[in-house]
């Protein structure tokens, strides 16, 4: 392993069994198609859920209201904006092995690679060590995170999804694509669109403003149940 490693496994008072897990965590694609190895695709899938499990369980534990409240928090602290805070927060990104293209075009600040990255590190160490080594990483990056948007006014929906899409360079544009009942008491559906032609997510309000908040609310929800890049 080299020390690069070796110093990611200090920094969380790891100590890998199988050394191999770690590497593979941060292997991108593009590293292991040109070096013909494992790339970190399957241990992302592994870390995606214990993340969920992990911050469900926090919020669980934080939060007495109903399940709506808790939903949608743990969309906003599995989101891949807040994954890409959680691995920027120790410089995961000087730890990947990207492959030349990446290098080159910056891949190690690039959101999408530095989320999945995150993931993989959580899955490896969950696979090598089991669930309760994983919280040497949730307890010292992702739940102080958590803890201080736990009072936070979160129902600006409208302004995470810009500041998430804008990560990647995409656009967003709000439609009202109905509207029904009597002038004092109308109700309207909005849908928000990526790049005017994906459809991402709809929303029902009474005002236009807030069904296009829920739209947006439904967008975040679906990229943190796709893990969209």
């Amino acid at each position: 392993m080299t020390k690069s490693l070796k110093e990611l496994e200090a920094l969380f008072d790891l100590s890998f069994n199988d050394k191999k897990l770690l590497k593979r965590a941060m292997t991108h694609s593009s590293y292991a198609n040109e070096n013909n190895t494992l790339s970190n695709e399957r241990l992302e899938f592994i870390g995606d859920a214990v993340l969920d499990l992990a911050v469900a369980k926090y919020l669980y534990d934080k939060i007495p209201e109903a399940e709506g409240v808790l939903t949608k928090k743990r969309a906003q602290e599995v989101c891949e904006l807040a994954l890409v805070d959680y691995a920027k927060s120790f410089n995961l990104g000087k730890y990947l092995l990207l492959g030349k293209g990446e290098e080159l075009s910056l891949g190690r600040s690039k959101p999408g690679i530095l989320a999945d990255a995150f993931e993989a590190f959580l899955g490896a160490i969950y696979i090598d060590k089991g669930l309760q080594e994983t919280y040497k990483v949730l307890n010292k990056v992702v739940f102080p995170h958590v803890r201080n948007n736990l009072d936070k006014d979160d129902t600006d929906f409208k302004s995470k999804l810009q500041e998430l899409v804008q990560s990647d360079k995409r656009t967003l544009h709000y439609e009202i694509i109905s509207e029904t009942g009597p002038a004092h008491e109308r109700e309207f559906v909005a849908r928000v669109y990526m790049d005017e032609v994906i459809v991402m997510g709809e929303g029902t309000g009474k005002t236009k403003k807030e069904a296009e908040q829920k739209a947006a609310f439904s967008a975040l929800k679906k990229l943190a149940d796709t893990d969209s890049d």
